[in-house]
């Protein structure tokens, strides 16, 4: 009997469980909550340059996990992907996308794959988006003429981008559906909503951490976020019963707006193409989040650089002038020839990653990652400060350097397949939104540049601290002062 007992243990060893990552020892209730603060991504940092390629530590009674490198990224988000791909979604987030009725914060299940279906194919599409341009070119020039008709006073970039963004947006999604005058009033209304919003959406609240309290709604974010939402919905349904009634209209040639295009597919008799009114409004808060504060940020923090790199502010303009040319304005065919812009983006991404953390993930079942358990429902962070700025994948990798994505074809892509570099994220959970915001990026800063030479008010420095929040801005706007560069005044009417 012993003697088979023994064959037995032989043949079925005891399986230890691998242990939990290390990382420093938790704190009794709160945790590590202090880590939520604006020098939370030193301490990333630091606990990265401690403990290595992942960690550990707790937010009140919350499991969160942090990934410093390129090969454990690829494990979450490409070898465990359907493991790793939901997300772990806060309170306000919660109440501001319809209980994750959209694409960045639905479940990984056959609704989301309807709504990305329809978002990237259909609303984001290549057709989708060329029929939209003249929308986008639209508010581009009047952000061009502002600046013109103001020159010589300084000019609050960040402002500036995100309104335009905002405007490029609104227009985008329901552009000819409300005169001019009910457009600016409604417009004046949606900014202020949508700003309150974002700001909410990156807030800590202690009851996401603790969910035991999170009846008791401490902090009152989920209560003032569905407040919000209620304006947003008004909004959303005064411009849905508009766009209803121009459907069986005439439509402009090329003025095909993005909620045309999802009231079309909502009367389609294929399933698998329907959509609902709340995840109408959904996808259309997803355009807005996804292509107004995470790029209009992007385009400060590039300005900035640019403003203390003067040598590539030529590189840029001297583009420019060769391929625009100083008697014309810059349309979106002039794109693809901008290299050089395209690698001051990349370079401003690889610096300073809108969204530093990437949405947080959740894993569906335990599961191990770089020799490490898991555990189902912790929080797994991707840590993009400190991936993309790696000595060891990276030449001098704290200097802005846009010449690296010139010469190294192997990152210069947003595909997400270089996990040394995916400032969109990577796997079936990167950024849906990833078409439009690259042509916005482009366009805009492109036509800011080409339209104007720039420089800092006298007495001015850059400060390029940042505030950490639902995305990463500068901690002091950046102020800069515009001299026109065009040859003809008529170019700025």
């Amino acid at each position: 009997m012993s003697t088979m007992l023994c064959t037995k243990m032989e043949l079925n060893p005891l399986k230890r469980t691998p242990p939990l990552p290390p990382g420093p020892r938790g704190l009794p209730i709160l945790g590590y909550l202090p880590f939520l603060g604006n020098n939370l991504l030193h301490k990333f940092g630091d606990l990265a340059g401690q403990y290595g390629p992942i960690y550990k530590f707790y937010l009140g009674s919350q499991l969160c996990v942090v990934i410093n490198s390129p090969s454990l990224v690829k494990e979450v988000v490409r070898d465990q992907d359907s493991i790793f791909a939901n997300r772990d979604s806060n309170i306000a987030t919660l109440a501001a996308t319809y209980d994750g009725n959209d694409i960045g914060f639905s479940p990984l299940n056959s609704q989301w794959r309807a709504m990305r279906q329809i978002f990237v194919r259909e609303v984001l599409g290549n057709n989708s988006l060329q029929a939209s341009y003249d929308l986008r070119k639209d508010e581009v020039r009047k952000a061009i003429r502002d600046v013109y008709t103001n020159i010589g006073k300084p000019v609050h970039f960040g402002e500036l981008s995100f309104r335009t963004e905002l405007n490029v947006i609104m227009n985008m999604m329901w552009g000819g559906v409300v005169e001019e005058e009910e457009g600016q009033r409604l417009g004046e209304e949606f900014r202020e909503v949508v700003i309150k919003i974002v700001d909410l959406m990156g807030k800590p609240n202690v009851a996401d951490y603790l969910p035991a309290l999170a009846w008791l709604d401490i902090q009152g974010i989920k209560k003032e976020v569905e407040g919000h939402m209620q304006s947003m919905d008004r909004i959303f349904e005064y411009v849905v019963a508009k766009c209803r009634k121009m459907l069986g209209g005439i439509k402009k040639e090329g003025k095909k707006n993005f909620l045309q295009v999802m009231l079309e597919l909502q009367e389609k008799e294929d399933s698998e193409m329907s959509i609902s009114p709340r995840q109408i409004k959904a996808l259309l808060l997803d355009i807005v989040i996804a292509g107004t504060d995470t790029t209009a940020t992007t385009i400060e923090w590039a300005m900035a650089e640019l403003l203390q790199n003067r040598k590539a502010m030529e590189n840029i303009q001297n583009e420019l002038s060769k391929v625009v040319g100083l008697n014309n304005e810059v349309e979106e065919f002039h794109m693809p020839k901008l290299k050089y812009l395209e690698a001051v983006i990349k370079e401003t991404m690889r610096l300073h990653p809108a969204i530093p953390l990437l949405i947080p993930r959740s894993p569906t079942q335990t599961s191990t990652i770089g020799g490490y358990t898991i555990p189902k429902k912790s929080m797994v962070l991707i840590n993009l400060p400190w991936i993309q700025r790696d000595p060891s994948s990276w030449d001098s990798p704290l200097e802005f350097k846009p010449e690296r994505f010139l010469h190294d074809n192997k990152k210069c892509q947003f595909s997400g397949n270089n996990f040394n570099y995916i400032p969109f994220g990577s796997g079936r959970r990167i950024c849906a939104g990833m078409p439009l915001a690259e042509r916005m990026l482009m366009y805009l800063l492109a036509s800011l540049l080409h339209s104007f030479e720039w420089k800092l008010p006298d007495g001015e420095t850059i400060d390029m601290s940042y505030t950490f929040g639902a995305v990463l801005r500068k901690s002091t706007p950046l102020l800069a002062i515009a001299t026109p560069r065009l040859s003809e005044p008529n170019l700025y009417g």
